[in-house]
C-alpha cells in the first residue's frame, strides 16, 4: 500500500473547505484553531479547560460501550478519560447500512490517527471518540449501500419508511436486511476475505438489532483495538448530565440566533452557508409525531405537533424529562463537547461549514470551538486501475468530468496522425512516379503499356487496403482507451462523484481484506496532515 497526496484544488469540494485546507488565514474568523499550525495546536491544548464531570462521563461511556463488545484498548482509554489532564479528539457519522460509504471509515481512522499523533506531540492522553448519530431520523441517509458492479455503481436500498418515524437508532433492522444481504452477496464476488467480512457483517446486523447496535458493533469490532470509544447522546444519563445546555439553549433562544444570524450572514457573503437557521435548536419527541421542530409561538414556543408552553414551562420540562429532547445539528456539538473534553473533531467538508457558522454561538454556553481537523479525503486507487491510468492523457481530477466530455478530450488530445493526409500524400507520389514510368516502359515496347497501368492500379489498390487496415487499427486502439476511460471513471468517480461519498467501505474489504484500514493507519506517516486529498494505490 502506497499514499501519494493530490491537491484539493481541483477537486469537487466547497469554496470554504478548499481556503480552509490551503489558507486557513482567510477563514480564520470563522474558527478558534488552525489545525495545521502546530504552535496553535500548542496553545490550544496548554489553555484546555474542561467544565464537565470526567468520572461521570467515564462512567456513562463505560456503560455505553460494554454493550458493544468493544476491546480492552477501549475500555483503558474511557478509563483514562478521568485523568485531568486528558483529553478527546472526536468525529460522528449516520447509522449507515453495514457502514455506509468509505468516508465513514475514513473519518475513523482520521479520528485515531490525530489523537495518536497528538498524545505522542504532548505527552498526555488523547482519546479517539466516535460519536454515534443515535439522534438523527433521516432514514433516507443510511438505507443505501452502493458498491462497483462490472465496472458501474450498483445500489441496494431498504425501502422507505414514512415520515413518522422514531430516531434511526432505535429502528430494529427491517426484514429486507435479508434481501440486501442476499443481492449483495451475489454482486460481491467471493474472495480469499469474503468469509472474514460476512462473519463481521452478520455479528454486527443481526435480524434483532436496532441500526444503533448494529452500526457500533460494526464500528467497534473494526477499531476498538485501536482504542476508539463509542458515545451518543440519546441515553437518559447524556440527557441528565448535559441537561443544563438543553436548557440555555431555550434560555439564551435569541442570543444564540443572533450569534448564529450573524455569523452564517458573514459566512454566506463568500462562502456557501451549510444549514439554515430556525428559531430554536431544539426537537421535542412525542410518541405521536415523532421528532418535531420546537418552534415559537409568539412569547413561547410550540412543536408542529401543537404542543405549547411558556418559556418557563419548556425550561421545566426539559428539567424534568430531558430525554424527550434532541438537539439539532448546532447544538450536538454543544452537548457533546459538555460530555467530554473535546480538544478536536474530525469534520468532513460539510461538517467543515457548518461549524464556521457557530463560532460565535460557543461564547453563548461559555465554551470555546475546539480544533476542526479536516478529516482523511481520499481515493483507493485498485491495482488494475493503477496498471491503465498511466496509459491515458488525463490527471487524476479529470476523471470527474461527464464521459462524454472525457471520451471527447480523448480524441482531440489524441488526434495525432492524419490518416487521410498521409495516403493522399503516398497516392500523389506513386502516381507521379508511375506516369514517368509508364512512358518509360511504353518507349521500351508499347505493348506493355497495359502491363505498366495495371501495375500502378494493383499497388494503389494495395496502398488503400493498407490505409482501410490502419483505421481498422485507430479505432481498435481508440475503443481500447475509451473502455478503459469509461472503466476509470466508473471506479475513481462513480455517478460523477468522488468515490468516498459513494462506495461502500465494505466492497475494499471483500477484495483486500477486512484489516485493510488497519493497513492504511500504519501507512500514514505520524506527522501525516490531511491537508491534502490522497491517492491509496493497493
Amino acid at each position: 500500500m502506497q499514499v501519494t497526496n493530490y491537491s484539493f484544488e481541483h477537486l469537487p469540494f466547497s469554496k470554504l473547505f478548499r481556503t480552509y485546507v490551503q489558507n486557513f488565514d482567510e477563514v480564520s474568523k470563522f474558527f478558534e484553531t488552525n489545525p495545521f499550525d502546530y504552535n496553535a495546536i500548542s496553545q490550544k491544548i496548554d489553555g484546555f479547560a474542561f467544565q464537565g464531570n470526567r468520572k461521570q462521563a467515564a462512567s456513562i461511556l463505560s456503560a455505553l460501550n460494554k454493550q458493544f463488545d468493544v476491546h480492552k484498548a477501549a475500555l483503558r482509554n474511557i478509563k483514562r478519560l478521568e485523568k485531568e489532564n486528558a483529553l478527546a479528539v472526536v468525529t460522528g457519522q449516520q447509522l449507515g447500512v453495514y457502514g455506509g460509504p468509505l468516508y465513514t471509515v475514513l473519518k475513523t481512522i482520521s479520528t485515531i490517527h490525530i489523537a495518536k499523533s497528538l498524545e505522542k506531540k504532548f505527552d498526555r492522553p488523547v482519546i479517539p471518540v466516535f460519536w454515534l448519530a443515535d439522534e438523527d431520523h433521516d432514514y433516507d441517509e443510511v438505507r443505501k449501500l452502493t458498491i462497483i458492479e462490472d465496472d458501474e455503481p450498483k445500489t441496494f436500498s431498504l425501502p422507505p419508511k414514512n415520515n413518522h418515524l422514531p430516531t434511526v437508532a432505535d429502528l430494529q433492522l427491517p426484514d429486507e436486511m435479508s434481501d440486501i444481504r442476499g443481492q449483495l452477496k451475489e454482486s460481491l464476488y467471493d474472495t480469499d476475505f469474503s468469509d472474514d467480512l460476512w462473519e463481521l457483517l452478520d455479528g454486527s446486523f443481526q435480524k434483532d438489532h436496532s441500526f444503533f447496535k448494529a452500526f457500533g458493533l460494526f464500528i467497534s469490532r473494526l477499531f476498538s483495538k485501536h482504542g476508539l470509544v463509542l458515545a451518543g447522546s440519546n441515553h437518559p444519563d447524556v440527557k441528565a448530565a448535559t441537561g443544563r445546555y438543553l436548557k440555555a439553549s431555550i434560555e439564551k433562544a435569541d442570543q444564540v440566533r443572533d450569534h448564529l444570524e450573524k455569523k452564517s450572514a458573514d459566512l454566506g457573503e463568500k462562502y456557501h452557508q451549510q444549514v439554515t437557521l430556525y428559531d430554536s435548536n431544539l426537537f421535542y419527541l412525542d410518541d405521536e409525531s415523532g421528532r418535531t421542530k420546537i418552534s415559537r409561538n409568539g412569547n413561547g414556543w410550540k412543536t408542529d405537533g401543537n404542543i405549547e408552553w411558556s418559556t418557563a414551562e419548556l425550561v421545566d420540562e426539559i428539567d424534568t424529562h430531558p430525554d424527550r429532547f434532541s438537539p439539532n445539528v448546532f447544538l450536538r456539538p454543544i452537548l457533546q463537547d459538555a460530555l467530554l473534553p473535546t480538544v478536536g473533531y474530525v469534520a468532513g467538508p460539510g461538517e467543515a461549514a457548518y461549524y464556521g457558522q457557530m463560532k460565535s454561538m460557543y461564547q453563548c454556553f461559555d465554551m470555546e470551538m475546539p480544533i476542526i481537523f479536516p478529516r482523511l479525503s481520499a481515493t483507493v486507487v485498485e491495482p488494475a486501475i493503477d496498471r491503465i491510468i498511466g496509459e491515458l492523457p488525463f490527471e487524476f481530477h479529470e476523471y470527474g468530468k461527464r464521459i462524454e466530455d472525457l471520451e471527447s478530450d480523448y480524441v482531440d488530445r489524441t488526434d495525432q496522425h492524419d490518416i487521410e493526409a498521409i495516403f493522399e500524400d503516398w497516392q500523389a507520389r506513386v502516381e507521379e512516379i508511375s506516369n514517368n514510368k509508364k512512358k518509360d516502359v511504353a518507349d521500351i515496347d508499347s505493348t506493355l503499356k497495359a502491363s505498366a497501368e495495371k501495375a500502378t492500379s494493383v499497388y494503389i489498390n494495395e496502398l488503400n487496403k493498407l490505409k482501410g487496415k490502419v483505421y481498422r487499427s485507430v479505432k481498435k486502439q481508440d475503443q481500447t482507451q475509451l473502455d478503459r476511460i469509461r472503466r476509470i471513471k466508473a471506479n475513481l468517480f462513480p455517478g460523477d462523484g468522488l468515490q468516498e461519498r459513494t462506495v461502500a467501505g465494505i466492497f475494499f474489504m471483500n477484495k483486500y481484506g477486512v484489516d485493510i484500514w488497519d493497513k492504511l493507519l500504519n501507512t500514514l506517516d505520524p506527522d501525516e496532515d490531511f491537508d491534502h486529498h490522497k491517492l491509496v494505490y493497493l
